[in-house]
């Protein structure tokens, strides 16, 4: 057996969301635009008349590195640079990745550095090569003592406008703000950063006004929130300032390599058991929020169907109706804690969804937790019924949610173990036994899970050769292989699969396309072709990549993913999902193919299919709704800037809303129902949908059914139940033309 049999394969960023029900989606997809245009009421008179002055001195506290600090940093260093599959030398031209990487996980906006600050800093751009040899902190713990310092000056600039001087909050001025200032310069001095402050305050108390907040809720939760992001600058320790920097180092050679400190090593390796009873999903800190990384399939999260790869957790509630407690800001590790829970408890999460455009446009859902267990991620099946051309046709479905095995089980001698090919060899049989003529693997945010599993899982549609090829740091390549003649599936088949399939997903799709064997259906997948392995230290643990995967044509997963042969709409965008949004992630490249025995190629029959695939569509309602959904959002995506002018973004909203509700009803008409009157049903629509989707555990079976089959999640499923069909039909007339 290989080394790399028992690797288990992760994404490394928001896996196995389930797609929301039609009318939940069309939400997510189309409210998150309004947030761009969204109005602002003028407020007429300062909130109250507190005569409270802070003053930021009060809250910094410098931290100094600790002894071990030098001494891992040293070790770090090194494991890195000869440990690592990116082989890089820590020199000058490291270092000042290095240097630009941790500038901007201190300041990503650049909001709170001077343009003299980073000037400063200049200074040490090619020294840091140098300190990690001798083991020196010093000038990483200066820079991120500064950055607490002007954090915490931002924070009372704010609150002293908050509560002493609003009327300098001007609603009528005609002014706008550049949400994204990742490529713009640093406040040129502090008259500069004092109007950019005051313009960021606007805007959030223009998105909270138009949320139905009034002045003094608005007073009151903005001042309890910057008093708590004060709070957390106060207990900020030297493993933090630590932790921020050496990552800087780590993610510069992948964004998959991390330091784990010991207190969040601790909260990783229970995420990766599945052990923990919590909402089952994984998170990550970025730019000051926590966010979404992935969904454990089969976790109270992804069941509840409304938590997403990519939202941003920025409150969190315990119980029904508990006070929600402001996030932002937070360290990682609290956040978890406060996440966590027993075993059927709720917990409230106010979230920013990850297509939205205003970050405090925000909503709010309740997850009861639970344990996860291994059953309850056991692939699916069942039939879809087509009829073309007069004639019916039956399509099995299999749902693989990851590619789990049960270890423990397996190695005890359990006959009756758990694992992907094994269940999947049961359904694809008793599929057989009611003939169906086609069919689809859906493995559509499948994040991954055991190579070992993905090896035998094509093992089963092929007859025997290489699955996968894995090149290591020293540049040798081992491959796994199916070595069972036995196929217990040759009829037609198709993958269906999309931007949140990975690792294993894409090991699997890949060698169903590279033989031939099946279509490819769906959206570019990850592009997660990179191993990592745990590495323990005197003080927490490093994540290492160390190996790369390779498909048996040779083409590398790592980036590009893997390209259907079919294309649906893109419902995530890869600007921010997927490996190629990642900074500093290891490019696509190819090794000399694996020895295979691939089938026929079929792609002359490739347009024809297109054809009859974009011709239907056409007359599909509920596609026709997500292209044009999509639309929208690329339009809007092109505004950089968002208007601080009360009738300018009043105007903008109204004619968003009265857009979404047009191709709302658009869609609902041809479907045969009625149409909204105005854009409050379609909002009261939305209140009753989001009941029904926390209600659905308690729905019966046939219920489920009904709710699945009215999902944009089945619309992209049926239509590739057509596909196939049209393959199988299309396929045929070819051979027999020939």
């Amino acid at each position: 057996m290989s080394k790399f049999s028992n690797l288990t394969l992760k994404a490394p960023f928001n896996t196995s969301p389930m797609l929301p029900s039609k009318m939940l989606l069309s939400r997510v997809l189309s409210k998150t635009l309004l947030t761009i245009t969204l109005s602002a009421v003028l407020l007429s008179a300062p909130f109250s008349a507190i005569a409270k002055v802070y003053n930021s001195a009060d809250y910094v506290h410098p931290v100094s590195p600790a002894k071990e600090h030098a001494k891992l940093s040293f070790v770090i260093a090194k494991q890195l640079q000869y440990q690592h599959y990116r082989q890089m030398v820590l020199d000058d031209e490291l270092s000042s990745k290095v240097f630009d990487a941790f500038l901007k996980s201190l300041d990503p906006n650049r909001t709170f550095f001077l343009a003299e600050d980073i000037k400063e800093f200049e200074k040490f751009r090619f020294l840091i090569d140098n300190n990690f040899r001798r083991g020196e902190l010093d000038n990483a713990f200066n820079a991120f003592n500064l950055y607490q310092k002007r954090h915490a000056e931002r924070l009372a600039y704010t609150l002293n406008l908050l509560e002493n001087n609003y009327s300098k909050l001007d609603f009528n001025k005609n002014e706008e703000l550049t949400m994204d200032r990742e490529e713009l310069p640093w406040p040129a001095n502090k008259d500069e950063q004092n109007k950019l402050t005051r313009q960021q305050l606007k805007n959030v108390m223009i998105s909270f006004k138009l949320a139905g907040k009034d002045d003094k809720e608005i007073q009151e939760l903005l001042i309890k929130r910057y008093k708590n992001q004060i709070n957390r600058i106060k207990q900020t320790n030297n493993e933090d300032a630590f932790r921020i920097y050496i990552n800087a180092l780590a993610e510069s050679y992948d964004p998959h390599t991390q330091y784990f400190s010991p207190r969040i090593s601790e909260n990783f390796d229970i995420q990766m058991s599945l052990s923990l009873e919590g909402i089952g999903a994984m998170l990550q800190a970025e730019d000051g929020y926590t966010k979404v990384k992935r969904l454990v399939p089969a976790g109270p999260a992804e069941k509840a169907g409304q938590l997403k790869a990519g939202d941003r957790i920025v409150g969190v509630a315990q119980g029904v109706d508990g006070d929600i407690v402001d996030v932002i800001g937070w360290r990682l590790d609290d956040v978890v804690q406060l996440i966590r829970g027993k075993k059927g408890t709720t917990v409230r999460l106010e979230l920013i969804p990850q297509n939205a455009k205003d970050e405090h446009k925000t909503k709010t859902i309740q997850i009861v937790r639970n344990t996860v267990k291994l059953e309850e991620q056991a692939a699916k099946k069942e039939i879809i019924e087509i009829t073309e051309n007069g004639q019916k046709k039956k399509i099995g479905v299999i749902d693989i949610p990851a590619f789990y095995i049960d270890f423990k089980a397996a190695q005890a001698g359990d006959p009756d173990y758990k694992s992907t090919t094994r269940d999947v060899k049961i359904l694809v049989n008793e599929l057989k036994q009611e003939k169906v003529d086609g069919l689809i693997i859906d493995l559509r945010n499948n994040g991954g899970g055991s190579l070992q599993e993905v090896n035998t899982l094509v093992g089963l549609f092929i007859k025997s050769g290489p699955t996968v090829q894995v090149k290591a740091a020293d540049g040798r390549i081992a491959q796994l292989n199916d070595d069972n003649d036995e196929v217990t599936y040759q009829g037609p088949l198709a993958v269906l699969v999309n931007r949140l399939s990975a690792s294993a997903s894409e090991i699997f799709a890949g060698a169903i396309q590279d033989y031939n064997r099946g279509l490819i259906i769906g959206n570019q997948t990850f592009g997660k072709g990179t191993v990592q392995a745990l590495q323990q230290l005197e003080q927490g643990q490093i994540k290492l990549t160390h190996a790369k995967f390779y498909r048996v044509s040779g083409d590398s997963t790592q980036n590009l993913g893997v390209i259907p042969d079919l294309m649906f709409p893109a419902l995530y965008d890869k600007e921010d999902i997927g490996e190629s949004s990642l900074p500093e992630a290891l490019p696509w490249d190819q090794v000399k193919n694996a020895d295979y025995n691939n089938l026929p190629a079929v792609k002359s029959i490739f347009p024809a299919l297109k054809s009859k695939h974009e011709k239907r569509i056409v007359s599909d309602p509920d596609f026709q709704y997500i292209q044009e959904t999509l639309a929208r959002i690329e339009k809007k995506k092109e505004q950089k800037t968002l208007s601080l002018n009360f009738k300018v973004r009043e105007k903008e909203y109204k004619e968003s809303r009265q857009e979404q509700l047009e191709i709302e009803n658009k869609r609902r008409i041809a479907n045969g129902d009625k149409p909204f009157k105005n854009i409050k049903e379609l909002d009261d629509e939305d209140d009753i949908l989001g009941l029904n989707d926390e209600a659905h555990d308690d729905k019966d079976n046939d219920d489920e059914d009904e709710d699945k089959k009215d999902s944009d999640s089945y619309t992209l499923l049926l239509e590739s139940a057509h596909i196939l069909v049209d393959f199988i039909q299309l396929k045929s007339a070819n051979l027999v033309h020939k």
